[in-house]
């Protein structure tokens, strides 16, 4: 049985740590290149099937693995803060309202999903594969936790998995297995 150590420095504290004259510009820096990445990545659509990608959930996940539970976390909160004071962060629309919308559950998922990747990326979790596999499974759940429950608020329960989780499965499962080809590169990096 793997037992999951305490806090671990995260692949960003190894590429530049933190130090402390920096830590307020350096945790700036990274929120707003983080919050920039999920932007951008709300606007890439890939094609699939049965419905086209975003690379938002994949994106908020990495940046959990790689800058950990609470710089994660701030950065994806950053990046909602930006779509609702009407910046065009987000896929289709901006503010309130629109975070009031259908997505509004899967923003929230976004947070809470860099905060479990980042959570169990500290406790040692990437160092082996069945661990690392785990972690960005829970993180996944996490984007679709609130999601779903959102959606079945706005359109009851059995619309809410029809249109919010079904057409996703295959895309993630994809979007799994990417982010899992970058844990040895994260792991080789770390050591």
């Amino acid at each position: 049985m793997t037992v999951l150590s305490a806090a671990q420095p995260t692949l960003i504290g190894r590429l530049w740590p933190q130090t402390a004259g920096n830590s307020m510009a350096r945790a700036a820096a990274l929120i707003l290149i983080g919050s920039a990445l999920m932007a951008i990545a709300a606007h890439i659509q890939v094609p699939f099937w049965p419905v086209k990608l975003s690379m938002q959930s994949f994106v908020a996940i990495v940046i959990g693995m790689a800058y950990g539970a609470r710089l994660g976390g701030a950065t994806i909160l950053a990046y909602i803060v930006e779509g609702a004071l009407g910046l065009p962060v987000f896929q289709s629309g901006a503010g309130i309202a629109y975070m009031a919308g259908p997505t509004g559950g899967y923003l929230l998922g976004f947070f809470l999903a860099a905060v479990v990747a980042g959570y169990f990326a500290e406790r040692g979790a990437l160092n082996r594969l069945p661990t690392a596999l785990g972690a960005i499974l829970l993180a996944t759940v996490a984007v679709y936790v609130p999601g779903i429950a959102w959606l079945a608020v706005l359109f009851g329960a059995e619309k809410s998995i029809a249109f919010g989780l079904t057409p996703f499965i295959l895309g993630d499962i994809l979007k799994i297995v990417l982010a899992l080809v970058l844990v040895p590169a994260i792991r080789r990096v770390m050591r």
